[in-house]
C-alpha cells in the first residue's frame, strides 16, 4: 500500500511538471501591439487560466516567420504576410484595427496637414516645418528601418500603393518603433509614423490629416484614411493551448481587453475591410504579396 502511495505521488508530481511546462507560451513580435494591448491581454488571460504568455519584442516580420519556424507559440504583426518562404508556415488571425498616424514633438504647432503633404516629408521633398505653416525649423524624419516591417511595409502600401518606395536619405533610421517614438517625444523638429494604439502611450502630438483627427470614432468608421489590421500569428498546425488562445483573444473577453486599451476592436472596425482591400489591391500590382 505504501509504494502504490509513492507511485501515485510520483505521477501526480511527474504529471504536475509537465502541465507547468504547457502553461507558458511564448509570444514576439510588433512591439506596437506589444505596448498597445497584448501586455493587458497575457495578464488577463493568465488570471482567466493559469496560462503565463512570455512577452518578446522584435517587429511584426519576427512574429511571423518565428511562428512559422516554430521556434515561437504566437506571434504579433501589424502587417501582412509576404511571398517568402519564412512565413509560409504561418496564419494570420484579426484581432484589431490600427489607424498609421503622424506623430510630432509636443511643442510642434503644426496641427494638421494633407496625405500629399506627408508623402512629401517620407521622401525628403518637404524639408522644413514652415513649409506647412509652422516654425522655421527644418524637418527630422525618423522611419523603423526596413521596407517590410510592419509600419514600414504598411505606410506605403497604404500611401504609395507601393512597398518598395524609398523614403528620404535623410531620415534617421532605427531599429524598432519604440526608439522611433522616443526620439519624436525628444526632438523639436522631429516627426514619424507610427501606429496610434501605441503612440497614444508617449507625450507626442498627433496631427490630422486633410482635417480628419485620428480619434477611435474616425478610425473605427474608415474617415480616417490610413488604417491596418492588427494580427495575432499562429503557425498552421496550432497546439490546442494557442487555439485557446486565440480563442479568447477574438471572444468578448478579449476584445474588452483591446477596446480597454482604446484600440480599435473586430466588430467597431467590422466596416473597414471593404477600402482596406481596396488599398492592397492596388498595392499587390507592385508588391510582394
Amino acid at each position: 500500500m505504501k509504494k502504490f502511495a509513492l507511485l501515485v505521488a510520483a505521477l501526480l508530481m511527474s504529471s504536475t511538471q509537465i502541465h507547468a511546462e504547457t502553461q507558458t507560451l511564448k509570444w514576439v513580435g510588433c512591439g506596437i501591439i506589444k505596448k498597445a494591448f497584448m501586455a493587458a491581454m497575457a495578464e488577463a488571460y493568465e488570471k482567466k487560466t493559469g496560462t503565463k504568455i512570455k512577452l518578446e519584442g522584435g517587429g511584426a516580420t519576427r512574429g511571423i516567420r518565428d511562428v512559422s519556424a516554430g521556434t515561437a507559440d504566437i506571434g504579433g504583426s501589424c502587417r501582412h504576410k509576404i511571398l517568402a518562404p519564412e512565413e509560409a508556415n504561418s496564419k494570420l488571425v484579426p484581432v484589431g484595427w490600427d489607424g498609421i498616424v503622424v506623430i510630432t514633438h509636443p511643442s510642434n504647432p503644426v496641427k494638421n496637414i494633407t496625405k500629399d503633404q506627408l508623402k512629401g516629408i517620407l521622401v525628403g521633398k518637404i524639408t522644413n516645418w514652415k513649409e506647412l505653416g509652422g516654425p522655421d525649423l527644418p524637418i527630422q524624419l525618423t522611419a523603423r528601418e526596413g521596407k517590410i516591417s510592419g509600419v514600414g511595409r504598411m505606410i506605403r502600401e497604404l500611401a504609395f500603393f507601393d512597398p518598395e518606395t524609398e523614403f528620404s536619405k535623410d531620415a534617421k533610421v532605427l531599429k524598432s518603433s519604440g526608439p522611433v517614438e522616443k526620439f519624436v517625444e525628444a526632438n523639436p523638429g522631429a516627426v514619424a509614423v507610427t501606429g496610434i494604439s501605441s503612440g497614444r502611450k508617449r507625450k507626442v502630438n498627433f496631427l490630422s490629416l486633410d482635417g480628419i483627427e485620428p480619434s477611435y470614432e474616425n478610425i473605427s468608421k474608415g474617415t480616417y484614411p490610413i488604417h491596418r489590421p492588427l494580427y495575432v500569428v499562429i503557425n498552421k498546425k496550432p497546439s490546442p493551448e494557442v487555439v485557446k488562445f486565440v480563442g479568447f483573444a477574438t471572444g468578448p473577453e478579449g476584445q474588452a481587453v483591446v477596446k480597454s486599451q482604446k484600440t480599435v476592436t473586430l466588430k467597431d472596425g467590422n466596416a473597414l475591410w471593404a477600402s482596406y482591400r481596396e488599398k492592397m489591391k492596388q498595392a499587390r500590382q507592385t508588391g510582394n504579396f
